[in-house]
């Protein structure tokens, strides 16, 4: 029951909607410059945010890596929850009015938008920062509610449950990138520990459910870890790692980006190279949203996203001085995946511990892509793995790139059928790499031809084990969309002979399986001998089913 004077109540239910704010009663006008607009329905995501609220998990904090929706969901939640507008008409024909819970929510709370870039931007060298944004805060709200009587010492918190007292209302409180401060000044213990302490006055302190009706935070990295407990333990956390029941809320499902495809006349395929590849929880196939939709708007594939921020970040983890990071960055730049242990990490990317703690760091800012079933990670498309490359050329890896300029000729070589090339390139590969593998195997000399053949992924598809006929070949090389080159079909073999290798390609009939990609295809048999140290080729090129031995 609330002890506002009914003229005071009066007073608030109207003039409070018409006072526009900076933080608070920030209306729906960004939400609507989105829907006027292309626009995918990921309103799904206010049902979830709906069921959590007043409840013991009403604080949620939803983490991905730049440009993945994070502040797009910011906005449309704020244009739902805010009283001080009237919304239905934005929500019109989207899931979330099919939803029960929509009518009881909709515009229903004083809304504090908070977007934390926005500080970061305009005080980043002031050391007062966050008394600068409370102060900041408590202004915009105190222009709404101007009768609240402050105290010398109230702080933002103190503010807010005085309103909720007299007015038996709750605030509903969005912050978007709720860990920019963290990022970007985080080495500065004074203001870390003074931002984490705000954090816990407002979501962890005995008013905090009083106040609140719920709070969404969005971020790239989860919240920060002291030992092994969260900074603000009482949140339920969503991220790149363990999404759980929004693993589709944010990003684009492959069904969205099929959807856009079809309705802008875009090549499918395309966009899955550039930009799948991200499996999210459940949602095993997630697309950047934002480069999808750069490259609708120019009719053009290309690198998006990977042009609006944290690329020197990136150069400076990968250059950590760690044991086999730089084997293992080698390996996911020729499509492999590596084992990763994600659990050590504090969520603080300036305490990097261990080889882990990078791939983790490198999982949500969303160079790599992680698979939680396997507990590996990988480098999710080439719009990524574009970027990693151009990482790594900017380090001092001399290794690294010694190994693109070497596969691109062992392509060459193998295209020219140049048996002793190729046979001479791959012990050159073979060599570089035995800090990678136990070479002992036909699975290790696999692992060494595709580190081999790294290059090659810019104009090929390339599949390891390829189901092809009455077998599996141990690498297939498929050439892309628009790529006037044969199919290759590799076949490896471990102290035998390349001549063998070869012969199991055609017993097998691997090439009929795959004849529906290609004109050409080029069997290649790769024999290791572990006496002598030396691989040995032998290439026969099919053309209209014909075997033609060495020759174009």
């Amino acid at each position: 029951m609330s002890i506002f004077a009914p003229e005071m109540r009066a007073y608030h239910s109207c003039n409070s909607q018409k006072t526009m704010g900076t933080y608070i009663n920030k209306g729906n006008k960004a939400f609507r410059d989105i829907v006027s607009h292309e626009y995918v329905d990921k309103t799904s995501l206010i049902p979830l945010i709906n069921a959590s609220l007043n409840s013991e998990n009403r604080y949620s904090c939803v983490t991905r890596c730049r440009r993945f929706g994070k502040s797009m969901a910011a906005k449309m939640l704020c244009a739902y929850y805010d009283k001080s507008c009237d919304s239905r008409e934005l929500f019109h024909g989207l899931k979330t009015e099919q939803d029960k819970s929509f009518e009881t929510y909709l515009n229903k709370y004083y809304v504090i938008c908070v977007d934390m870039t926005d500080f970061t931007t305009r005080f980043r060298n002031e050391k007062e920062i966050v008394k600068i944004m409370q102060q900041e805060i408590i202004d915009d709200v105190l222009k709404v509610f101007p009768d609240i009587e402050v105290k010398e010492r109230d702080d933002l918190m103190s503010i807010l449950y005085s309103i909720c007292e007299r007015t038996d209302e709750r605030f509903l409180m969005i912050i978007d990138e709720w860990d920019a401060i963290l990022r970007e000044m985080g080495s500065d213990d004074y203001i870390s520990t003074s931002y984490v302490d705000l954090l816990r006055r407002l979501f962890k302190g005995l008013g905090s459910d009083t106040v609140f009706a719920g709070a969404y935070l969005t971020g790239i990295l989860p919240i920060k870890r002291y030992n092994t407990e969260s900074a603000l333990n009482n949140f339920c956390e969503y991220t790149m790692i363990r999404p759980g029941k929004m693993s589709e809320a944010l990003g684009f499902t492959h069904d969205e980006v099929k959807m856009l495809c079809k309705k802008h006349g875009m090549d499918l395929m395309e966009m899955e190279r550039w930009y799948d590849g991200y499996r999210i929880g459940k949602a095993s196939r997630m697309f950047n949203p934002y480069s999808v939709i750069k490259a609708i708007y120019n009719e053009e594939y290309g690198s998006y996203w990977t042009t609006t921020g944290a690329y020197d970040s990136v150069i400076t983890y990968i250059q950590m001085n760690f044991d086999g990071l730089k084997d293992d960055i080698i390996r996911m730049l020729s499509g492999e995946s590596i084992p990763v242990i994600t659990t050590k990490f504090q969520n603080d990317m300036n305490v990097i511990n261990s080889k882990n703690d990078v791939l983790t760091v490198l999982i949500h800012l969303g160079y790599l892509a992680y698979n939680r079933d396997t507990n590996r990670c990988y480098i999710p498309n080439k719009e990524v793995a574009d970027e990693m490359n151009n990482a790594v050329q900017s380090t001092e890896w001399s290794q690294l790139a010694k190994t693109l300029e070497n596969s691109q000729r062992l392509l060459d070589a193998t295209i020219a059928c140049n048996e002793n090339a190729v046979a001479l390139a791959i012990d050159i590969a073979h060599d570089e790499n035995t800090s990678i593998l136990s070479y002992n195997d036909e699975n290790s000399l696999a692992c060494v031809i595709t580190i081999a053949y790294i290059w090659a992924r810019n104009e090929y598809v390339i599949h390891r084990e390829y189901a092809t006929g009455k077998g599996y070949a141990d690498l297939v090389m498929i050439p892309r969309r628009n790529v006037s080159k044969p199919a290759l079909v590799i076949e490896l073999k471990f102290n035998n002979t390349a001549d063998t290798a070869i012969d199991q390609i055609k017993r097998k009939q691997y090439p009929a399986k795959i004849a529906e990609y290609t004109g050409d295809i080029l069997l290649v048999g790769i024999n290791y001998d572990k006496e002598a140290k030396k691989h040995t080729c032998k290439i026969e090129r099919i053309r209209n089913g014909v075997f033609n031995n060495n020759k174009n």
